[in-house]
């Protein structure tokens, strides 16, 4: 913005020195018209005619006109245009070519003011007035001619003068316009510093005291960061519900399960038995729908934001993997991670744990005995997970289908859960995306592309 003022500034001082130029110009060479045309009314007092000769019957008031190239000349012409008569100080004048005649000859009581050029290049203004003599019929044309130098000289040093004060106009016009921006720009600027510290989590709203023009960007923007605390917050009571909604199942289930151990230590009854399996049956057919329901409501009511802490990455993987060695002990996994050091994801750290956690989940329970993570910054500044195993993989064909949303765990050829489902549905809510290929090792390959989000055009 700055360059473009400037840049329309200069282009106004610009314009105005040449108008200025041009009229001081205009104003030097009407001056001299007027001194010219009063040097004509003196020579016409002393010039006397006779038998169609000029000459002077008394001395001239201005002396030039008696002192060889004293500058100032004075001529008389018939109305062909031949000279009649020249003072002494034009003697040894003589004009060029284009320096004879450059306009018409002047009518009776009218007057011709141009720029000639002498023979040897130098410019003169010259004044021509025509008269009809007293007892001559053609008319004749008196005519003072003087240097045009020093006027030059004098618009040369105006435009200097000019050049200077423009010059000095001009910057001193930049110096205030670039104060006023800063000043005028300072409101946006804390707007952008309290944004950053918003999205760095060390603040939590945007602060009073904005001029009148930015207080209701202001406004709206404080309602929405707060809008998106609440989708957060719904976010997390969506899963607080989910684990409420799922005691009541597990209690049955788990009561099922005694019962079911008591008829198989005291007694040997198939009937009630099958009873017992077929209530299990339905009590984790429901956990299987309140979890689908549950998780996809709390992805769909979030939605994406720059406004959240940051993770570091390296510590969620790490924690993971500990968790996954552990439940697979029996396995014996070899596991290759590779985290960048220093990698931090901008978002809510649950999310990314769901994503990960789901995606390392599939690795360990298809892997045969290798699963491997990276995790690295990308050259668009995107933040990238490979996990990969040497397990069966997943058929081309089914690479699309495990991961759409809603899918049911029972309709998957592969046999992935719904958590595939659910890490697309996080991934997409980040602006992101998950897409499956063939391993080196063998198995399935995971590639998760998350967009780290910018401030004022600053990627982070």
């Amino acid at each position: 913005m700055l360059f473009v003022l400037s840049a329309v500034l200069l282009l106004f001082l610009g314009f105005t020195g040449v108008a200025l130029d041009r009229a001081y110009r205009n104003s030097v060479e009407a001056g001299a018209a007027e001194r010219l045309q009063v040097q004509v009314y003196l020579l016409l007092a002393a010039l006397e005619q006779e038998a169609g000769e000029f000459f002077v019957i008394e001395d001239i008031q201005d002396p030039r006109y008696a002192s060889i190239n004293s500058g100032l000349y004075g001529f008389v012409y018939d109305a062909a245009f031949v000279e009649m008569w020249r003072s002494d100080s034009a003697l040894t004048l003589s004009f060029s070519s284009r320096g004879q005649q450059t306009q018409p000859m002047p009518g009776v009581g009218e007057s011709v003011f141009e720029t000639v050029i002498d023979a040897t290049g130098e410019q003169l203004f010259r004044f021509s007035y025509g008269i009809l003599w007293e007892g001559i019929e053609s008319p004749f044309s008196v005519s003072v001619v003087e240097l045009a130098a020093p006027y030059f000289s004098e618009i040369r040093d105006f435009r200097r003068s000019l050049g200077r004060w423009l010059g000095g106009a001009a910057a001193l016009l930049l110096i205030v316009l670039l104060i006023l921006l800063r000043w005028g720009l300072r409101p946006l600027v804390r707007l952008s510093l309290e944004l950053r510290n918003i999205e760095q989590g060390s603040s939590e709203r945007l602060t009073a005291g904005y001029p009148d023009e930015l207080r209701a960007v202001t406004g709206n923007l404080n309602r929405l960061i707060d809008s998106e605390r609440r989708q957060r917050e719904r976010y997390r009571t969506t899963l607080a519900d989910l684990a409420h909604s799922l005691k009541t199942p597990l209690s049955v289930a788990s009561g099922s399960i005694e019962n079911m151990s008591n008829l198989l230590r005291y007694e040997n009854n198939s009937d009630e038995l099958d009873e017992q399996l077929a209530v299990i049956r339905q009590t984790l057919a429901r956990m299987a729908q309140i979890v689908g329901y549950q998780l996809q409501r709390a992805v769909t009511s979030q939605s994406p934001s720059t406004l959240a802490v940051r993770v570091d990455v390296s510590t969620a993987v790490t924690e993971l993997l500990a968790v996954f060695r552990k439940v697979y002990a029996d396995r014996h996994f070899i596991v290759d991670s590779r985290c960048e050091e220093g990698l931090q994801f901008r978002g809510d750290e649950r999310d990314l744990l769901e994503v990960l956690g789901n995606t390392l989940d599939n690795a360990f329970k298809y892997g045969d005995s290798q699963v491997r993570i990276i995790a690295r910054q990308g050259s668009t500044g995107a933040l990238e997970f490979y996990i990969e195993d040497d397990g069966p993989g997943i058929a081309p064909n089914q690479r699309d289908f495990v991961l759409q949303r809603g899918a049911r765990a029972d309709t998957l050829a592969q046999g992935q859960g719904i958590g595939l489902a659910v890490v697309s549905d996080i991934m997409a809510s980040y602006q992101g995306n998950v897409s499956i290929s063939t391993s080196d090792l063998g198995g399935a390959r995971f590639s998760l592309y998350f967009p780290q989000p910018e401030i004022d055009g600053v990627r982070d």
